[in-house]
Protein backbone atom coordinates (compact mmCIF):
# COMPACT_ATOMS: atom_id res chain seq x y z
CA UNK A 1 0.00 0.00 0.00
CA UNK A 2 2.89 1.83 0.38
CA UNK A 3 3.45 2.44 -3.09
CA UNK A 4 0.33 2.12 -4.31
CA UNK A 5 -1.53 5.11 -2.92
CA UNK A 6 1.23 7.82 -4.52
CA UNK A 7 0.61 6.40 -8.09
CA UNK A 8 -2.82 6.21 -7.84
CA UNK A 9 -2.64 9.48 -6.62
CA UNK A 10 -0.82 10.47 -9.81
CA UNK A 11 -2.24 8.32 -12.48
CA UNK A 12 -5.98 8.95 -11.87
CA UNK A 13 -5.34 12.80 -12.69
CA UNK A 14 -3.14 11.72 -15.74
CA UNK A 15 -5.67 9.61 -16.69
CA UNK A 16 -8.96 11.77 -16.47
CA UNK A 17 -6.62 15.03 -18.84
CA UNK A 18 -6.13 12.19 -21.12
CA UNK A 19 -10.08 10.92 -21.07
CA UNK A 20 -10.89 14.79 -21.71
CA UNK A 21 -8.65 15.41 -24.27
CA UNK A 22 -9.91 12.23 -26.13
CA UNK A 23 -13.56 13.39 -25.48
CA UNK A 24 -12.56 16.94 -26.74
CA UNK A 25 -10.95 15.37 -29.93
CA UNK A 26 -13.97 12.76 -30.40
CA UNK A 27 -16.59 15.10 -30.07
CA UNK A 28 -16.12 18.88 -28.83
CA UNK A 29 -19.44 18.97 -26.71
CA UNK A 30 -18.93 15.16 -25.28
CA UNK A 31 -16.13 16.67 -22.72
CA UNK A 32 -18.91 18.70 -20.68
CA UNK A 33 -20.72 15.62 -20.64
CA UNK A 34 -18.09 13.35 -19.62
CA UNK A 35 -17.04 16.47 -17.05
CA UNK A 36 -20.49 16.36 -15.95
CA UNK A 37 -20.31 12.51 -15.20
CA UNK A 38 -16.81 13.16 -13.20
CA UNK A 39 -18.02 15.99 -11.10
CA UNK A 40 -21.10 13.53 -10.17
CA UNK A 41 -19.54 10.57 -9.29
CA UNK A 42 -16.89 12.58 -7.37
CA UNK A 43 -19.61 14.51 -5.11
CA UNK A 44 -20.85 10.83 -4.47
CA UNK A 45 -17.43 9.70 -3.01
CA UNK A 46 -16.91 12.94 -1.37
CA UNK A 47 -20.63 12.13 0.51
CA UNK A 48 -20.09 8.78 0.88
CA UNK A 49 -16.61 9.60 2.97
CA UNK A 50 -18.20 12.07 5.18
CA UNK A 51 -20.75 9.88 6.32
CA UNK A 52 -18.33 6.95 6.94
CA UNK A 53 -15.79 9.34 8.80
CA UNK A 54 -18.56 10.88 10.62
CA UNK A 55 -20.09 7.15 11.62
CA UNK A 56 -17.03 6.38 12.44
CA UNK A 57 -16.27 9.05 14.75
CA UNK A 58 -19.79 8.58 16.27
CA UNK A 59 -18.89 4.76 17.42
CA UNK A 60 -15.04 6.41 18.83
CA UNK A 61 -17.13 9.05 20.78
CA UNK A 62 -19.09 6.11 22.18
CA UNK A 63 -22.40 7.39 20.38
CA UNK A 64 -23.27 3.84 19.05
CA UNK A 65 -24.45 2.55 15.59
CA UNK A 66 -26.61 5.74 13.81
CA UNK A 67 -29.34 2.67 12.86
CA UNK A 68 -30.03 2.06 16.69
CA UNK A 69 -31.43 5.73 17.58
Amino acid sequence: MRIAKPILMVTTPVGLIGGFHEAYQLAGNLVWLMAAMVSVLTAFVVFLVRIARREQAAAARGGGDRATR
